[in-house]
C-alpha cells in the first residue's frame, strides 16, 4: 500500500507511527472489521523496536500488575484499566500464539527465545498485513479537526479522510528512528497539555576527572546507590560502565529514571566495588593481598584487587604514596583504602540529551485522556498510546508493556 495514491482515500482509523503501540492499536482495530490506516514515515515498521534491548527486545516483565505499577513512577493508576484488560500475562500468551516463543530471564524480564528484536518486530508486521491494515509509507503533518471532532489526517501525500486518528508517534528518545515529538505538536493543537519533557533511562555526565580517565573500563557485580540530596532513592547489584562524559550501563540508566528532579535536586552515586565482603573482611582481604606483594609499591599491589585502569584512581583518591611500600601503610590508611572500595564516588552534573534516552519521561498529559479507552477528553476521535504519553517506568519491560496495553486498548474502543 506505500506506492498507492492517497488522494481521495478514507479509512475508519488513521495510526500515526508505525512502532509498538501503532502496530499493536492497527492490528486490534483491524481485527474488528474496521479499515484501518498505518501511516509511518520510515520503510520498515518497528525501527526502534528492533534496537530495544541490545537488539534482544525485552518486550515485557512477567510480573503481576501490582508490581508492574510499583515500577512507575509517575501516574500509575492511568494504567490500571488498560493493564487489566492486556497484563504482562495477556502479552506473553499473545506473542506466543502468534508462533513467537518467549523466555523469562533475570528480573523477571521477557525475551524472545531468539534474542532477536527483530522476531518480535517482524511478527507484528506481519499481524497487520495479515488482519488488512493499509501501511502508507508519509509523515503526518497535522490533524483535521471539525466540530470537536477528528474527520482526517493531513499527511505529506495527500489528505486521508477518516473517522477517528490514534497517536502512536513515540517520544524523543532515538529521533533517527523517527521518534521526532510531532505528536505533541499534534496533541497540543488541539488544545492538549503536555508536561516537561525529561530524558529517563539515560547515561549520566559526570564532573569527576577520573571518569574520562576510565573511559571504557566495565564494573561487573557491583553494587550501585544512587542519592538525591543525600537521600538513597537507588540500590541495586549489576553492571556500568565509565565513560569519556561519566557513566552508563544498565545500573546507570535503571539509577537515572529516580532522577526526575534534575537541575533542582543535587544528585551523586556511590559504587560498592566488593558488595560479598563487608568491610571487617575487605580489610583481611587487603591485608593478605599487602602481605603477599609486602616490598612492591603500593600502586603494584592492588592488581587482584582492581582492574587495571581503576588502579591509578584508586591510588590517588586514597591519598597514599603511589610509590610507598606495602609494608609502611597504616591500618588507618588500609582502612581508608576499604572505605574506597566499597564507596567509590560519581558526582552527577546532568544527563545526556534526551536523544541518547531510552525512554522519553513526560508528554500528553493523562488527566486530559480517557484511562478505559485512550480516547482524548477534549477531540472526539483522537486518540493516544504509547510513549507520548506522559506515562514512563523503569527498566526491565515495563515501557514496551505500556505501548502494548494502551495500543491494544485504543484499538479495541476507536469508531464505537
Amino acid at each position: 500500500m506505500d506506492k498507492e495514491s492517497i488522494k481521495d482515500l478514507h479509512a475508519d482509523l488513521v495510526v500515526i507511527g508505525g512502532g509498538p503501540a501503532g502496530m499493536m492499536c492497527a492490528a486490534t482495530a483491524a481485527e474488528r472489521g474496521l479499515d484501518v490506516v498505518l501511516l509511518e514515515p520510515n520503510r520498515q515498521l518497528g525501527r526502534k523496536l528492533r534496537i530495544t534491548g541490545k537488539g534482544r527486545c525485552n518486550l515485557t516483565n512477567n510480573c503481576e500488575i501490582k508490581t508492574f505499577m510499583a515500577n512507575i513512577p509517575g501516574d500509575g493508576r492511568f494504567l490500571y484499566s488498560a493493564l487489566n484488560r492486556l497484563s504482562p500475562t495477556d502479552t506473553i500468551a499473545y506473542f506466543e500464539a502468534l508462533g513467537l516463543p518467549l523466555k523469562t530471564e533475570r528480573g523477571f524480564r521477557v525475551f524472545p527465545v531468539s534474542d532477536n528484536a527483530n522476531d518480535v518486530a517482524d511478527t507484528m508486521a506481519r499481524l497487520c498485513e495479515k488482519r488488512g491494515v493499509r501501511l502508507i509509507q508519509a509523515h503526518a503533518k497535522d490533524l483535521v479537526v471539525l466540530d470537536g471532532a477528528v474527520t482526517g489526517v493531513e499527511t505529506s501525500r495527500g489528505r486521508i479522510a477518516c473517522r477517528a486518528a490514534v497517536i502512536c508517534t513515540g517520544g524523543l528518545s532515538y529521533p533517527l528512528t523517527g521518534s521526532t515529538g510531532a505528536g505533541y505538536r499534534f496533541a497540543e493543537s488541539c488544545g492538549h497539555t503536555v508536561t516537561e519533557r525529561r530524558p529517563s533511562l539515560v547515561p549520566l555526565e559526570s564532573d569527576d576527572w577520573y571518569c574520562a580517565q576510565m573511559q571504557g573500563f566495565a564494573l561487573k557485580n557491583v553494587v550501585l546507590s544512587a542519592y538525591e540530596d543525600d537521600k538513597l532513592i537507588f540500590k541495586e547489584l549489576g553492571e556500568m560502565l565509565f565513560t569519556h562524559f561519566g557513566v552508563s550501563g544498565p545500573l546507570v540508566l535503571s539509577a537515572s529514571a529516580k532522577m526526575r528532579r534534575m537541575g533542582k535536586a543535587n544528585y551523586r552515586l556511590s559504587i560498592d566495588l566488593k558488595p560479598a565482603l563487608d568491610e571487617k573482611k575487605l580489610d583481611a582481604r587487603i591485608l593478605r593481598d599487602f602481605e603477599k606483594y609486602a616490598n612492591k609499591a603500593f600502586k603494584n599491589a592492588l592488581v587482584d584487587l582492581a582492574g587495571k585502569s581503576m588502579i591509578p584512581v584508586l591510588v590517588t583518591l586514597s591519598g597514599i604514596p603511589e610509590d610507598a611500600k606495602v609494608n609502611t601503610i597504616t591500618r588507618q590508611q588500609r582502612q581508608d583504602l576499604a572505605k574506597l572500595l566499597k564507596a567509590f564516588p560519581v558526582s552527577v552534573s546532568g544527563t545526556r540529551p534526551i536523544a541518547e534516552a531510552i525512554v522519553t519521561s513526560g508528554g500528553v498529559s493523562t488527566k486530559e485522556v480517557n484511562p478505559r479507552t485512550m480516547e482524548s477528553k477534549l477531540v472526539k476521535g483522537l486518540y493516544f498510546a504509547g510513549e507520548v504519553l506522559d506515562l514512563d517506568a523503569y527498566t526491565g519491560g515495563f515501557n514496551l508493556q505500556i505501548a502494548w496495553s494502551t495500543g491494544y486498548v485504543a484499538g479495541k474502543s476507536v469508531c464505537i
